[in-house]
């Protein structure tokens, strides 16, 4: 979200006077993500944001969200957003893949901080969150609802909607420019080996039983 939200800044109008975009399709695509993904439907028909729902549906499998929630009020807090995530007490898969995301984003490059939106993020979830739908299990009288609607949700959203969307929007700020499709190639790239290293990451606390976030 923050990535988007990055992009909202640069292509749509969010300050006092209101002005038109100075690149509109680009606007468009971008505000289109940020309704979904801001403002969507929970699977009881109320208004939220992805990320809500995504803590809603830890809540209902009794994940213990107390650190994560000590974090992230000092993370949204905090005026220096990568000193706070090096002093923070989280796996160093986490930590890199968190300073990657908040690096580019200062970057300024914002056909690179497209491509790591879209490569490392909205064309590449679905795909993912596939498999673990196919391995979900429910156990005892835990309610995975929110959990599996939440994985749904991004299945549909993202791989039907956001993804294309995302897609183009590369298209239209790199255009013919040999230089920047280099640039957001490699930003991709790393983006995809960051996720790589956070999801061996976690698969192996989850294998050693000391996941703690």
């Amino acid at each position: 979200m923050s990535l988007v939200k990055k992009l909202q800044l640069e292509f749509t109008c969010t300050e006092l006077p209101w002005r038109p975009s100075s690149h509109p399709e680009v606007g468009r695509l971008i505000n289109e993500i940020v309704w979904g993904e801001e403002t969507d439907l929970d699977f009881s028909g109320r208004p939220m944001s992805h990320f809500e729902m995504y803590l809603e549906a830890m809540k209902a499998i009794k994940v213990d969200t107390t650190l994560f929630n000590s974090n992230y009020q000092r993370l949204i807090s905090s005026p220096d957003i990568l000193s706070e995530i090096e002093i923070l007490d989280l796996p160093s898969a986490v930590k890199d893949f968190l300073k990657f995301t908040f690096e580019t984003i200062n970057s300024n490059k914002i056909h690179c901080i497209a491509a790591v939106f879209t490569f490392g993020r909205e064309d590449l979830i679905p795909d993912l969150f596939i498999e673990i739908i196919k391995n979900l299990e429910q156990k005892d009288n835990t309610n995975i609802q929110p959990t599996v609607y939440y994985f749904e949700r991004h299945i549909e959203v993202d791989g039907d909607e956001h993804g294309p969307l995302a897609l183009k929007m590369v298209e239209l700020l790199c255009e013919n420019d040999k230089q920047k499709w280099e640039e957001a190639t490699e930003a991709a790239k790393i983006a995809l080996e960051k996720r790589l290293e956070l999801w061996d990451s976690i698969s192996s606390q989850i294998s050693l039983k000391t996941i703690v976030y």
